[in-house]
């Protein structure tokens, strides 16, 4: 079988990394809808569907990568797509929300498999700037399924209601699992596997936090995922309660989200010349800029909030940092550990995930009817990461890199 060429590559990664975005993007314009049907009583549980699927995901990505170095690339991706196919059958057919739920938790075990794996078949046949380039590319395409996503759950619910929108997930992984299937030849050959054991799962952990550059990335990965999660769980709260614009979120999502995909371009163009680690700092420190000002201009103005021009703006700029942030922040940590590039990119995940969750409920929880919480959060989170990309550069120029 034929290698893809580069073209073909990034686009499969890109809509094997899409399957947790469309997963979660497609999925709020139903919240309200299936609130209402499946636990009328109390409508908001059905938030839960969110932070389930996160759940299911954050457990999958511990196991998915040492499963991958030891069988294979393409085997693991294609189980956990037959997971996640499977799950989205059973919610489909489910008549309460507990079953839905529990659907979500398994959805989010099986997805973890392409978002996992598809980046340890990036680390397997590219490296350094080069892949920070490629994975600035992929982002980009990803980010498109975040724009379009709402308005294409909105427009499954109106047809078919919020039962159609699981088998959207069924047919999309089944085409991208296809499309794997066909042109992409198992990266990973048997002589470079490494057999499933305890003792070298912790033995590559051990070798990970040996690694500052390591260490620092993915606390910082951790925060930029945990600012993209407040602001994805607070964002449709926010158009309907403060602006009153809850029938526009879908299009306004869509335009600011598309915006947002140039980061990606931008940092695909720069990174090659700046260097990972000079694009996340400026990257910070700008979000650390614009959330103090929106901060300052919820504390100026009577009730909290700002106007919503600048709520849309300061949007836009947390979707951007995605573009410019977490494609290099993975480059980062990726870098040094190609030889164990499975275990990592688990490791990676579920600690980002499972922490990022963590440090974004709270800021959720928070919601007032203002954007005070939001603003302050996303600000600490953001000024806490510049100073860790400030401290990395610090050790680089003490070893001389």
């Amino acid at each position: 079988m034929p290698r893809m060429n580069q073209t073909e590559f990034i686009a499969l990664i890109a809509m094997m990394f899409a399957t947790i975005a469309f997963s979660i993007d497609s999925m709020l314009p139903a919240l309200p809808v299936i609130g209402a049907e499946l636990s009328p009583d109390e409508p908001n549980r059905a938030q839960l569907l969110i932070t389930t699927f996160f759940l299911g995901l954050g457990i999958g990505t511990l196991f998915v990568g040492p499963l991958s170095d030891a069988l294979g690339r393409k085997p693991v991706i294609l189980a956990g797509a037959a997971i996640y196919v499977t799950a989205s059958v059973v919610a489909i057919f489910a008549e309460s929300l507990e079953l839905v739920l529990a659907a979500r938790v398994v959805q989010g075990l099986g997805a973890a498999a392409p978002r996992v794996v598809g980046l340890a078949i990036m680390r397997d046949l590219y490296s350094g700037r080069i892949m920070a380039r490629m994975m600035s590319i992929a982002m980009m395409i990803f980010v498109i399924f975040p724009a379009v996503a709402p308005l294409i759950g909105t427009g499954i619910i109106a047809i078919s209601g919020w039962r159609g929108i699981f088998l959207a997930f069924v047919a999309f992984s089944a085409i991208s699992m296809t499309w794997m299937s066909l042109r992409l030849p198992e990266p990973l050959p048997r002589e470079a596997r490494r057999p499933l054991r305890i003792d070298l799962i912790l033995a590559a952990i051990r070798e990970m936090a040996s690694h500052p550059s390591v260490r620092i990335s993915v606390i910082v990965q951790t925060f930029c995922l945990a600012v993209m999660l407040s602001m994805i769980t607070s964002v449709q709260p926010s158009y309907d309660q403060i602006f009153g614009r809850s029938d526009e979120f879908p299009y306004w999502f869509a335009a600011v989200a598309g915006v947002s995909s140039s980061a990606s371009l931008l940092n695909a163009a720069l990174v090659v010349r700046l260097g990972m680690r000079r694009m996340v700092t400026w990257t910070l420190a700008s979000q650390v800029i614009f959330s103090g000002l929106v901060l300052f201009s919820t504390l100026m103005h009577p009730g909290g909030t700002a106007a919503f021009a600048i709520f849309v703006a300061w949007q836009a700029s947390v979707f951007f940092m995605a573009g410019t942030a977490l494609g290099n922040l993975n480059a980062i940590a990726m870098e040094p550990l190609g030889h164990i590039a499975g275990t990592a990119a688990s490791a990676f995940g579920a600690i980002t995930t499972v922490l990022a969750s963590v440090l974004a409920a709270p800021i959720g929880l928070a919601f007032n009817g203002t954007i005070q919480p939001l603003s302050g959060g996303i600000l600490l989170l953001s000024l806490a990461g510049f100073l860790l990309m400030l401290y990395l550069g610090a050790v680089e120029r003490r070893n001389g890199v």
